[in-house]
């Protein structure tokens, strides 16, 4: 069964945001992390559950895939994974106010 895979708006505001803070520095290092984060969430409508469950929640439907230090967040309902949040691994999770995850 392929799962469809979407963005929460919340996601892609964290993907333009981290793409445009490395590109201040690097043009070439910010299109390497973002296709790094895209890479990781490609074979999420084949494996969804290969991603590791969320220490923070302990659920079995909240994921994880990780590209370099960002830690790319999803939600398994359904049919549907819905990328909830891109954040830097050194941030913590509890902060963040991630509607889909609610």
């Amino acid at each position: 069964m392929a799962y469809q895979v979407v963005w929460s708006p919340k996601a892609l505001e964290d993907v333009e945001a981290i793409a445009a803070y490395i590109a201040r520095d690097s043009t070439s290092y910010a299109a390497a992390v973002i296709n790094k984060i895209l890479d990781a969430t490609r074979n999420l409508s084949k494996f969804p559950f290969a991603g590791r469950i969320v220490p923070e929640f302990g659920e079995q439907t909240i994921r994880e895939q990780f590209a370099y230090s960002y830690r790319v967040i999803y939600r398994i309902q359904g049919e549907t994974v819905t990328i909830a949040a891109v954040i830097h691994g050194k941030r913590l999770l509890e902060e963040l106010d991630i509607d889909c995850l609610d």
